[in-house]
């Protein structure tokens, strides 16, 4: 198994060179989120069209965590947790997962989705 994750990291090519991200971000902070802007939303368009948009609202979401954060650090915790949360917490991916392998999987409900006419 470990080879064949080695194996795959040598064919893959890394979007960025850290090294450089990070002299960047040193040098050049704006021209840093600039780019790791650009290479988000790289990542994004690369992605099932029906997915892009919830990727986009996380981008949000991930944004405002590091913004309100009172540093690097504490965002680093903060989108920790943030991750925690989706795997374990309630609702989350093992929550989710242990209903399916109990049978107890049912689809989303259908809804009729009414038009509004648009006011003047």
């Amino acid at each position: 198994m470990q080879q064949v994750q080695t194996e795959q990291a040598k064919t893959c090519d890394p979007l960025i060179d850290f090294d450089q991200f990070s002299k960047l971000a040193k040098s050049d902070p704006e021209a840093f989120e600039a780019r790791r802007a650009e290479l988000i939303e790289e990542v994004i368009q690369r992605m099932p069209v029906d997915k892009q948009h919830r990727m986009r609202c996380l981008q949000w979401r991930i944004d405002q965590v590091r913004k309100q954060a009172s540093n690097p650090m504490a965002a680093c915790i903060k989108l920790s947790e943030m991750m925690w949360d989706s795997l374990v917490g309630p609702g989350g991916l093992r929550e989710a997962l242990e209903r399916i392998s109990k049978g107890g999987f049912e689809p989303p409900p259908r809804a009729d989705v009414l038009e509004f006419p648009h006011r003047a």
